[in-house]
């Protein structure tokens, strides 16, 4: 059996921890690297160190942003009105690539899953209900993913907006041009744009 160097077994073992990196692409992308050029090294490995550095999260909506509130936020042509409530930062960058939706966003950060120890008081929840009570919002699109987390996260949300003092806002759902079990992040634009067309009262 063959001995990788240390630091190139380190490295695929790194690539390895990333979701869908098997053994063998892990080992094919350190391999790739290594025939790079130290700049471009060097460029890719700040690429990864200031991920932490410069990212923080919009006070407003949490999605990922250098700046607070973040641009999708503060940007005055948005309809301030229709807030789209999305797991997270991946289902914003999907749905605002559709022409014609020009709402903002709230970024959950994950999904009700009683399995995995997440319940509604570790996502932005609470945050969605204070910001419709002190803001301006009339409608709230529940963009989850169509898997059972999703519905059943979509579902608590739409629960609890019932109550008088949500009176205000309207609650949909995305239509249903997206099969059971997919994710927002993969689905085509004509797909998506179909789903938010078709949004219905929730």
């Amino acid at each position: 059996m063959t001995t990788l160097p240390k630091s190139i077994q380190n490295l695929i073992n790194e690539f390895g921890k990333l979701p869908g990196i098997g053994p063998k692409t892990a080992s094919r992308l350190a391999f790739y690297l290594l025939k790079q050029p130290n700049l471009d090294l060097q460029s890719f490995a700040a690429a990864i160190g200031n991920l932490h550095k410069n990212l923080i999260y919009c006070s407003r909506c949490f999605n990922m942003a250098e700046v607070d509130p973040c641009a999708i936020c503060a940007d005055s042509k948005r309809n301030q009105n229709l807030i789209c409530v999305v797991e997270d930062s991946l289902d914003v960058v999907a749905l605002d690539q559709i022409a014609g939706f020009n709402g903002v966003y709230h970024v959950l950060g994950g999904v009700i899953s009683p399995l995995d120890g997440v319940g509604p008081e570790k996502l932005k929840i609470q945050e969605l209900f204070a910001r419709l009570l002190s803001g301006p919002a009339q409608e709230v699109v529940l963009a989850t993913n169509p898997s059972m987390e999703g519905e059943a996260t979509a579902m608590y949300i739409a629960k609890q907006l019932k109550d008088p003092k949500f009176k205000h806002v309207k609650t949909t759902r995305l239509g249903r041009g997206l099969p059971m079990g997919a994710d927002l992040e993969y689905a085509d634009e004509f797909t998506l744009s179909k789903a938010l067309e078709g949004r219905q009262e929730f």
